[in-house]
């Protein structure tokens, strides 16, 4: 086999592998939230009852890049000398559905509720300074002037839209 022709096919069987594997993790990485069961079919058992079935949803927190400093004229700092750091992710989520005895017969009712986990979007707290000298003046030889500092806190923000369903029906 001539090089170029195994330069060529080492190079077709890499992309191979580097798109196989983007598509293996792209589901993984894709997931927002992990389902939580809670099994609760032994005791169902033992007690000879219909026991309400319960889950979860617990989110993964996934830290964002936070925005750079930001220069400003007539400033020695930048606008922002601790910046606010982004952090998305997820209320958890909660589904109960527990059954309740018909008055009319032998077949159970439902009540159920439902609390879907929720987007949820945050920044961390910032600070912004100024030093205490101006920029340089050319009217006194190139010397700065004094000013008062500056400090100024970056407020927190949170940012989520929860939700609950709450059903009843036949049937479990």
């Amino acid at each position: 086999m001539k090089p170029t022709t195994r330069g060529t096919l080492a190079a077709v069987l890499t992309g191979v592998a580097a798109a196989v594997g983007a598509a293996a993790a792209t589901p993984a990485a894709a997931v927002g939230t992990v389902p939580v069961p809670v099994p609760l079919q032994g005791v169902e058992k033992s007690l000879g009852m219909e026991l309400p079935e319960v889950g979860g949803e617990l989110p993964l927190l996934m830290p964002g890049a936070p925005e750079g400093p930001r220069y400003v004229e007539g400033r020695l700092l930048p606008e922002r000398a601790v910046p606010q750091l982004p952090v998305s992710g997820g209320l958890p989520g909660l589904g109960l559905r527990a059954p309740v005895p018909h008055v009319l017969g032998d077949d159970f009712d439902h009540v159920a509720l439902g609390t879907p986990a929720s987007d949820l979007h945050t920044l961390a707290p910032g600070l912004t300074l100024d030093a205490p000298l101006t920029p340089p003046n050319p009217e006194a030889f190139g010397l700065p002037d004094l000013k008062l500092p500056q400090a100024g806190l970056l407020a927190p923000v949170l940012q989520t839209v929860p939700g609950a369903e709450l059903g009843a029906g036949g049937g479990l």
